[in-house]
Formats: C-alpha cells, structure tokens, sequence
C-alpha cells in the first residue's frame, strides 16, 4: 500500500508543536511503518529525512504569515499540478491541520492539531481567524477520517465543528528516548518554562506568580527559551535554542512550570518529565490527560495556585520526578506511527 503524506505547509522554525509532529512521524514511520509510503515537500522544508521525499514546487511556500495564507489559498483554488503529483497514492495523509491543495478522495485524512482558535478567539487576528475556521471546515468535510493529538482536542473538534465522533481518531503524541532522558547534571537553582511569545502560553501571569516567589526564594532565576518580549527582574530569556541546549535545561532545572492556557497536547511537560525533571502543569485543555496525576497541576488564571504548586515541587522534588520518568515512558514515537498506520489501512479498506 502506498501512502503520500503532504506536508506543503511545513515551514521550518514557525510551526511549534506541529513541526515536531510532522518530523517526528516520518522518522518514525520509517523505522517501523507498514507501507511504502512518500513525503511531499516545500522547497523551504527539504530537510526532513525518514522517508522518501518529493520536492513540490508548483507549491509557492512563505515564511510570512501573510504570505503563508496566500500559498494556501492559491493551492486550494488551482491545485490540479500539485494534485498530479499525489497519483498512484492509496492514500494521503495532511498533517499539518489543512488539506492543502483540497483532494476529491475517500482514503484523505487530515490531522487537526486542535481548534484553540474557536475556545480563545480574542488571540487570533480577524483575517487569521477567518481563514482557520474557513480551512478547518474544509479540510475535516473533505477528510473520510481526522486524525487529532488527544482526546481533549477530539471532544472539541465533535463539538466546535460538528464531526460525527466514529470519524475522529485521537493519537497522542511520542517523546524521543534517546534525546530525551536523564543525565548526571547537577540541578541549578532555576525555573525552566519553553515557549514562544504566543498569548496563551500565559507568560504575563507566570511573571506575577515569579515575583511572589522570589522573595521567598532569593536564589531562584525564571529562564525562558524561544520568548522574544521584555522580562522582569530575575528572569533571563534564552531565545531559541538548540535541542540539546533543551535538553540540558531540562536536565539541570530545579523544575518546569507550564502554565500555558490551551494545548492540544503539551509536549514539553513530557519531555522535561523524561529528563528526571518535575513539572508544575496547567490544568486545563488537553495537559491532565497528558501528564496524569505525574505533574503537579494548578489552574493557571491564578496567580496563588501557580505559585503553590512550584512550592510544593520545590519542597519535595524526587515523588515528582520518579512518577513523571514512569509516566513519560508510556509515550514513544512508535506507537504513534503505529497507530497511524492503523489508521491508513483502514482507510485503503
């Protein structure tokens, strides 16, 4: 069976979470998958390695957001070029949340990372909001199957775009093992959160929760990696850094605060839990059912909480880490290609 995984709109640096999705997969459908299968690339993304690769061209890729819409939009409406290059293909895969160009096809599956744009609206310009939920509907009426991250993001996907629950298939996430696990560092005095500079990692409410705890802790440092906005006293912000430099951090941290207001899945809790590193979590979305009774949970609208629950990791540290180690464990990247592959054979039935 041959199966094409379009991934036209990876932009390498800009997607996040899905990026590392998207990457992952192929490598991982390429150690174990079933199939014979093909990705289909942007000439900006030609980088990814795992399986056999096709250049798409005809797919004019942008680094901008603007410019990124509009590649989108000129694909959906004339796509017969690319959509020649996806012949002879049992069946096509999108993962990166929009079937892009639209397929007339009964063995398409999109995967819809998460809807965040339709539960936190108010961090979306118009037109991006627009064009999500314009896409989004396309993409899932188009797809006999949609494939999401967790459970959480199935539930809403059911309810925000009205898919009938036998067609979504939720697949958690993996954590590479062999990047991410624990070292001989010794840990340092510091709070580690990654993320970027969106509105709802919640980095304004983490800042007030910091300042009530540095008194308390005179010692303690916030470090940031991949924010790009002014910081407080005490906090030092990183910029974007390597993997390994992540995996130092994790390795080294005193613990990870995470206090992110949505996520479709929420990888970084895993990973830092990986690496022997406690976690203090949001409670809200997709994260409990990422990272079960291993993370010590807060809701993150309150500055009390998030400072309560760092003080209870800080206090007593090795619990947190012994049931995170255990708890990250059950999360690999071949099972996730497993149960994608799953997936494909049920749509070439």
């Amino acid at each position: 069976m041959r199966v094409g995984l379009s991934l036209l709109t990876l932009v390498p640096g800009i997607s996040g979470g899905s990026e590392t999705y998207a990457r992952e997969l192929v490598r991982a459908l390429g150690r174990v998958g079933r199939f014979e299968y093909r990705a289909f690339l942007p000439s900006v993304a030609a980088d990814v390695d795992g399986l056999p690769v096709e250049l798409v061209p005809e797919y004019r890729a942008s680094r901008s957001t603007g410019g990124r819409i509009v590649a989108m939009t000129r694909a959906s409406i004339s796509g017969r070029s690319i959509n020649r290059r996806f012949e002879g293909q049992d069946v096509l895969h999108f993962p990166l949340s929009v079937m892009v160009p639209r397929v007339e096809s009964r063995s398409a599956t999109t995967t819809i990372l998460d809807v965040q744009h339709e539960l936190l609206p108010q961090f979306f310009s118009r037109a991006e909001l627009a064009y999500r939920r314009k896409a989004y509907g396309w993409s899932a009426r188009r797809s006999r199957l949609v494939l999401t991250i967790s459970r959480h993001a199935a539930e809403t996907l059911v309810e925000r775009l009205g898919l009938a629950e036998d067609r979504v298939r939720p697949i958690h996430l993996g954590i590479d093992h062999d990047v991410f696990r624990p070292g001989d560092e010794t840990r340092g005095e510091f709070l580690l959160y990654p993320a970027r500079s969106w509105p709802h990692k919640n980095h304004a409410r983490l800042f007030e929760a910091f300042a009530e705890l540095r008194p308390r802790h005179p010692g303690l440092e916030l470090v940031l990696t991949a924010y790009d906005g002014p910081v407080p006293d005490g906090v030092r912000s990183l910029g974007h850094v390597s993997r390994e430099d992540l995996v130092r951090l994790y390795r080294t941290a005193a613990a990870l605060v995470f206090p992110s207001l949505y996520e479709g899945f929420g990888q970084p809790p895993l990973e830092a839990m990986a690496c022997g590193c406690p976690v203090a979590c949001s409670n809200v979305a997709s994260l409990p059912e990422v990272v079960g009774d291993a993370a010590r949970l807060f809701d993150p609208s309150s500055t009390e909480e998030i400072v309560a629950a760092v003080e209870d990791v800080l206090s007593d540290p090795d619990p947190w880490r012994r049931r995170g180690f255990d708890r990250a464990a059950g999360f690999t990247w071949e099972k996730t290609a497993h149960a994608h592959d799953a997936v494909y054979e049920e749509l070439a039935s």
